[in-house]
């Protein structure tokens, strides 16, 4: 690895903040509609409940050979781009995923139960192959645009900045589009929603794609020989890499929370609180916390460290879904300011950790450089989203088998009895805590870039790069 003749290059500065930005707001434009599935197949489509658990566990094999095939196969791409490699894969995935989001809501709900199988299946696997071919060189690309670890930790905040501009968006106006008066879901706007939602994000990667300037240089010079590839050793060197793993980590335990009581949240706004359309509010509301941290996030890696803040979070957050439990939430007004200030509690905890997740991942790359003397970009982060989709698979259906253990019945949509809703309303405070609790033990205990590590990882890689 090294600096590129950087007299050439644009200093960086605020337009690479915000191009990296615009590329997780045109991931998440399509991602965002994720979190519809399991209600729209179930509700709308009639899917049965433990059958959908099911087929969300199975569409995680799918990503199982997905992510770190895709991943790898960037690594092993040497070929000679005229920008970069990874601006090209993007720009195929961001032009699949116009389309590809929509293929996930084909509105036929009249068909044998087989069909609909089959068609969500198919949906789901193009959706997330052109995801992956987005996402995964998208994540690996911050290691290249500059190599400096405050940089870094300013594109993580602004990439966790375009996710959650993108998630207040449809968060808030979703709910409003997609359910009647009744709280009953509308099936069949969801599809031509989806296909908007993809021209938009589109529009978001095209700027990006142009705007991006690659600093760090890994390209393969004339007459300079690389390694052959070894997707088996770079695979076991991800095995090895603490920071990897422990990032990973962290990453699956929030999605295996927050997925995992979005069904029950879905149903509990439907059921108890009897309002389904004041829950993409009430969410933009409960992600006051993470924008607290945006402009401080730079200043916490620098006095106190990414570990150590993101650990600190996480105890806070843990504290916030205790509460969760222990007040009175009761079905009314006073119940959801309640359910809403503990939800602020909560992002206030885990908003630090969301503005430098990304760069977490990218000190990874480098720790993985430092302690075993390989660089595998692709791989690396193609392995971290896997773990990280395998857990939006598998939280979602833990969810949804916590709930129908608890009696959800989806067939009555928002009709259920009381009981019900009041078992669903203590579901969500019990898988926000899971995921939280794994989250803590993750940044706490494996993984171990702390500060100090850090500076003499960086260090010593400078040393190394000046002697080559």
């Amino acid at each position: 690895m090294a600096n590129t003749n950087t007299k050439e290059l644009r200093k960086f500065g605020m337009l690479d903040k915000l191009s990296y930005a615009a590329g997780d707001f045109g991931c998440n434009m399509s991602f965002a509609l994720k979190g519809t599935l399991t209600t729209y197949w179930t509700q709308f489509m009639g899917v049965n409940q433990m059958g959908m658990a099911g087929l969300l566990l199975l569409v995680q094999i799918w990503d199982a050979i997905n992510d770190p095939v895709i991943g790898s196969m960037v690594d092993a791409d040497r070929r000679h781009y005229k920008r970069n490699k990874f601006l090209a894969y993007i720009n195929v995935g961001a032009i699949g995923l116009t389309v590809a989001g929509a293929c996930c809501f084909l509105p036929f709900p009249g068909m044998p139960e087989l069909v609909k199988t089959i068609l969500f299946v198919a949906g789901y696997v193009i959706w997330d192959a052109f995801y992956t071919v987005a996402n995964v060189p998208y994540g690996s690309m911050m290691s290249l645009i500059t190599d400096d670890p405050v940089q870094r930790s300013q594109l993580s905040t602004f990439r966790s900045a375009g996710s959650m501009i993108a998630n207040l968006v449809t968060g808030s106006l979703l709910p409003v589009l997609i359910y009647d008066a009744s709280n009953t879901l509308l099936g069949e706007r969801v599809f031509w929603i989806a296909l908007i939602m993809g021209g938009i994000g589109l529009l978001f990667f095209q700027f990006m794609i142009r705007t991006t300037v690659i600093r760090v240089d890994t390209e393969v010079k004339t007459g300079e020989e690389m390694p052959k590839f070894n997707v088996v050793k770079a695979m076991g060197a991800f095995i090895r890499n603490r920071a990897a793993v422990g990032a990973s980590l962290a990453g699956m335990s929030g999605f295996i929370g927050m997925y995992g009581a979005q069904t029950a949240v879905t149903v509990m706004f439907q059921s108890y609180f009897k309002n389904a359309r004041i829950s993409g509010v009430v969410g933009m509301l409960s992600m006051f916390g993470v924008f607290i941290f945006m402009p401080f996030a730079t200043t916490i890696t620098k006095k106190i460290g990414k570990k150590e803040g993101c650990t600190i979070g996480a105890v806070v957050a843990c504290l916030a879904y205790v509460l969760m439990f222990a007040l009175p939430i009761t079905p009314d007004g006073k119940g959801m300011a309640l359910y809403v200030l503990c939800q602020v509690i909560a992002m206030i905890g885990n908003g630090y950790s969301s503005c430098v997740t990304w760069a977490l991942i990218a000190d990874a790359i480098d720790y993985e450089e430092w302690k075993l003397g390989t660089r595998n970009e692709g791989t690396t982060y193609a392995l971290y989203s896997f773990f990280r989709k395998v857990a939006q698979g598998l939280g979602p259906s833990l969810g949804l088998v916590a709930a129908t253990a608890v009696g959800y019945n989806a067939i009555l949509g928002p009709d259920q009895p009381a009981q019900i809703a009041t078992n669903l309303r203590y579901l969500v405070p019990g898988m926000y805590l899971v995921g939280t609790v794994l989250g803590l033990i993750a940044y706490g205990l494996i993984y171990n870039v702390d500060r100090k590590t850090l500076d003499q990882m960086n260090a010593d890689l400078e040393a190394r790069h000046a002697a080559k």
